[in-house]
């Protein structure tokens, strides 16, 4: 039988290309998003194409009830979760200065960036650590797709920074945690990605990749993520739990 991994936020941008290669490698999904299912349904038949099956959780992940309710359908419909990739993100609604940034953004930012990502999670863990008691040979693990925003700052969107070095420690916490079930935790650090989250800021970027930002001189693709998403949720990396995957073109690389 097919493993199962839920995927936030995995209708559009980076989060439906790991969908697209986890369907690719024979997980059935469980796909996350905000939007009604009539709105997301292209993005659905895609990943069917692939011949596993898909089930569409609407949710929230910022508010409680989403979260169980997320989780609750997964276990209704498949019975059982491999893998948990987090995610699900939103940038703030207007980019200030942190000298004049609100509280109301910091709150939107951060309820889904970290404190939705961190009870999910722990909801997701304790379901696995059932499944390791209960189910012989289950594997699991769990995956957040974070950002280069951990460590560099950017003072015109802070509280996105904060919420995605947050996530760090997040990753450190279950991590440490799940060791004793031989659950591996990791986190994916995208670099400049090309996604509808970025789109209008895409000749600035031209630009900055030109001039030498990374030392791939391109945009990064959904499918990068996805592809360092399926080698961890394959198993590839059995003795690596905790650590963080950099997928950003050596843009953070220091150089001389």
């Amino acid at each position: 039988m097919n493993k199962v991994a839920l995927i936030t936020g995995g209708t559009r941008g980076i989060g439906f290309g790991v969908a697209e290669c986890l369907a690719k490698e024979g997980f059935d999904l469980a796909i996350n998003g905000v939007r009604d299912e009539s709105k997301v349904s292209d993005a659905l038949i895609k990943l069917r194409s692939f011949g596993v099956k898909v089930i569409y959780c609407q949710g929230d992940i910022s508010n409680a009830l989403s979260r169980k309710s997320i989780i609750e359908k997964v276990k209704s419909e498949f019975g059982k979760l491999n893998v948990l990739v987090n995610n699900a993100g939103v940038a703030p609604k207007e980019r200030n200065d942190i000298l004049v940034a609100t509280e109301e953004s910091f709150d939107f930012v951060v309820d889904t960036n970290l404190k939705g990502t961190y009870f999910l999670t722990q909801l997701a863990a304790n379901w696995m650590i059932e499944q390791k008691k209960l189910v012989a040979g289950f594997q699991g693990c769990i995956i957040t797709v974070s950002s280069i925003s951990a460590t560099v700052a950017s003072v015109n969107r802070g509280e996105y920074c904060i919420a995605k070095a947050g996530l760090g420690m997040v990753t450190q916490l279950f991590a440490a945690r799940l060791g004793e079930y031989q659950i591996p935790v990791f986190e994916i650090r995208p670099g400049v990605i090309a996604t509808d989250m970025t789109a209008g800021v895409k000749e600035k970027y031209d630009k900055l990749f030109n001039e030498g930002l990374t030392v791939q001189e391109r945009w990064g693709l959904p499918e990068d993520i996805g592809k360092a998403a399926a080698g961890l949720a394959r198993g590839d990396f059995p003795y690596s739990t905790g650590q963080v995957i950099m997928v950003d073109g050596g843009l953070t690389l220091q150089r001389l």
